[in-house]
C-alpha cells in the first residue's frame, strides 16, 4: 500500500492543496495530475489582464517550476486520467500507465458550456474563455473595429464584453433572461452594472435569445436572434455558464449531483477519495451548492491538507467573490442564494455603491461596486455573524464602521 496522494486536476485547488501540505510539514508523497501542458497558474487574470496584454503568463504561475522538485511535489502535464479504480486504488492514465495512489483528490473543475453545433457552435470565431489557450486563441481575433457578439449576460460574459471594447471591439451583449446578472446578482445590481457597460458603449440586448449562428467558408458570419433580427458578427464569445466536470467520479461510482457529492470535509462517498473546488458540491447553510471562486478552491483545499495532515476540522465557506470591469471593481461577500429582500447604499465617491442582501430580516451577502468599506464591513459581519442595523445602512451619511461597534 502507498500512502501517496494523487491530485487529479492543476488548477487552483490542486496547487492550494499541495502547496498547504508541504507548509503544514506533511511528507507523503503528492502527485499532481494535470491535463493542462503548463505549471497550474492563475485563472481571473487571463480574461483580463492577460487577454489585454498587460501582464505575461509568466506572472500567472503559482510558483516557477523548480518549487515543484523542491518541495517533492510530481507534477506531471498533459496528463488525462481516464479511470480510477477504487478497489485497486489506483488511476489509469489515457497513455496506458497507472499511478498508486494512498488518498485521492479530485479537482477536475468545470467545463464552459458551448453551443451546439446545429447552432453554429463549431465554427470558426466562435469562443469560450476558461483557459490559457482560451485566450491565446482568443487574444489574435481582439482587433479594434472588428464585431464581437457575447452570448450571455453573466459575469464571464460581461467582463469579456468590458476586455472587447477596451481593445476597440464594437460589442453586442444578448442575454436571454429579462436582465443581466439574473442568476446571481439582484436588479438594482445588474441596473448599475448594465449602465457602466453602455456608458462604455456596449449594446445590451435583454430578453433576447440566439436562434443560430450561420458562416460562410466555415467561419461565423452573422447571428439570428429570436426577436427576428440578424446581426452581422466577427467573432463570437460564449459565456452561458460552465458545467462541473463529474465525468471521472460517475465511472468510478461516487455520488453524484449538481457536482462531486462531498460532506463537510470535503470527502466523498468513498472515504480515501475527496473532492474540491469548481467540481464539488458541498454542504452549506442547509444547501447544497457548488462556489465557483478562488476563495473557494483555496479554502477548501488548505481544509483538506489539514484533514491529511491530521487536523481534521470541518470546511464552514465564508463565500466572497470578485469581477473587474472596466475601472469598476464589484466585490461580493457572501452568498445571496434565496434572498428577498435588497437595501441599496450610495457610495461616498461617484460611480461607487453597495447592495445588501437580507433572507428573512437576516444579513446574506453584499455587492460592493468601488466601494472597498462597504465590502470590507460586510465581510466582516457575515464572518462574525452579527445582525447589521439597517438604517445605518440605509443612511450614507452614517459611518459603516458604526455596523461593527
Amino acid at each position: 500500500m502507498t500512502d501517496r496522494l494523487v491530485i487529479v486536476g492543476g488548477g487552483q485547488a490542486a496547487f492550494a492543496l499541495a502547496a498547504k501540505l508541504r507548509a503544514l510539514k506533511d511528507k507523503r508523497p503528492v502527485t499532481i495530475l494535470s491535463l493542462e501542458s503548463v505549471a497550474p497558474y492563475q485563472r481571473p487574470p487571463l480574461s483580463k489582464k492577460y487577454l489585454l496584454g498587460e501582464m505575461e503568463f509568466s506572472r500567472l504561475l503559482f510558483r516557477p517550476d523548480t518549487w515543484y522538485a523542491e518541495n517533492q511535489v510530481e507534477l506531471r502535464l498533459s496528463a488525462f486520467v481516464e479511470h480510477v479504480d477504487r478497489k485497486n486504488r489506483r488511476v489509469r492514465l489515457q497513455d496506458g500507465s497507472f499511478v498508486d495512489y494512498g488518498t485521492l483528490v479530485l479537482a477536475t473543475g468545470a467545463t464552459p458550456r458551448k453551443l451546439p453545433a446545429p447552432l453554429g457552435g463549431d465554427l470558426q470565431g466562435v469562443y469560450v474563455m476558461r483557459d490559457k489557450q482560451d485566450a491565446d486563441r482568443l487574444a489574435g481575433e481582439m482587433q479594434a473595429g472588428r464585431r464581437a457578439l457575447i452570448i450571455g449576460g453573466g459575469y464571464i460574459g460581461l467582463e469579456a464584453a468590458a476586455v472587447a471594447r477596451h481593445k476597440g471591439l464594437e460589442v453586442t451583449v444578448i442575454e436571454m433572461a429579462d436582465r443581466i446578472l439574473k442568476r446571481v446578482a439582484s436588479a438594482e445590481t445588474a441596473g448599475m452594472i448594465r449602465n457602466i457597460h453602455i456608458g462604455h458603449g456596449v449594446t445590451i440586448r435583454e430578453s433576447t435569445g440566439l436562434t443560430r449562428l450561420n458562416g460562410e467558408g466555415g467561419r461565423v458570419v452573422s447571428a439570428d436572434l429570436a426577436d427576428g433580427t440578424t446581426l452581422p458578427v466577427d467573432l463570437v464569445i460564449v459565456g452561458i455558464g460552465v458545467t462541473a466536470n463529474t465525468d471521472l467520479a460517475e465511472l468510478a461510482g461516487l455520488e453524484v449531483g449538481n457536482g462531486i457529492v462531498v460532506d463537510e470535509f470535503a470527502r466523498t462517498s468513498d472515504p480515501d477519495i475527496f473532492a474540491v473546488g469548481d467540481c464539488a458540491e458541498l454542504p452549506w447553510q442547509g444547501h447544497r451548492v457548488r462556489l465557483e471562486s478562488v476563495q473557494n478552491a483555496v479554502d477548501q483545499a488548505e481544509s483538506v491538507a489539514a484533514t491529511l495532515a491530521g487536523e481534521p476540522a470541518p470546511y464552514d465557506a465564508k463565500p466572497w467573490f470578485w469581477s473587474d470591469q472596466y475601472d469598476v471593481k464589484l466585490q461580493i461577500a457572501g452568498f445571496n442564494l434565496g434572498y428577498d429582500d435588497t437595501l441599496v447604499r450610495p457610495g461616498v465617491r461617484e460611480g461607487s455603491a453597495s447592495v445588501w442582501y437580507f433572507q428573512q430580516g437576516r444579513f446574506v451577502a453584499v455587492d460592493a461596486i468601488n466601494d472597498a468599506k462597504a465590502y470590507v464591513t460586510g465581510k466582516k459581519l457575515l464572518e462574525t455573524g452579527r445582525a447589521p442595523d439597517r438604517a445605518i445602512i440605509a443612511d450614507p451619511a452614517q459611518d459603516l464602521k458604526l455596523l461593527l461597534s
